[in-house]
């Protein structure tokens, strides 16, 4: 599982000081960018080179507790389910444990939760095709 932490701006809350719910789909996008680049994967390279990139095609989110300005959140990734031209991630936003008050060996808290479905096209046309063998040999997939 991948982990790239996030700090909670201004720019990310609503009135109230807590982040707005679109904002978690950002959230999630920069960890996945992340874990992309983490295991060499640039997408702009890939466009550049294969001709192709990924787009997200299905999101599904479900909100448990709300993060507010400031706080460190943990955003993860894993991959649940690869195809020949898809794959499911599923991602989570965690509120690092250090900041609910608790001692180190504290559990992180979860503040959201979800699977984003993405999908490799052609990108001029933006038809779906196979995923490159060298990007999925990169992300260790099997179709």
């Amino acid at each position: 599982m991948f982990t790239w932490p996030i700090r909670v701006y201004w720019e990310d809350t609503d009135a109230g000081g807590i982040v707005f719910y679109a904002n978690y789909l950002k959230f999630f996008e920069r960890a996945r960018t992340e874990w992309l680049r983490a295991l060499g994967v640039e997408q702009q390279r890939l466009r550049e080179q294969l001709g192709g990139m990924f787009v997200v095609s299905q999101t599904q989110l479900q909100y448990h507790r709300p993060a507010r300005l400031d706080d460190l959140l943990l955003v993860t990734a894993r991959v649940v389910e690869a195809g020949r031209a898809s794959m499911t991630i599923e991602q989570t936003a965690l509120l690092k444990p250090q900041q609910n008050g608790a001692g180190s060996d504290a559990q992180a808290e979860l503040l959201c939760s979800g699977t984003i479905r993405i999908g490799w096209v052609d990108d001029r046309q933006l038809r779906p095709q196979r995923i490159p063998p060298a990007v999925m040999a990169a992300l260790q997939l099997t179709p």
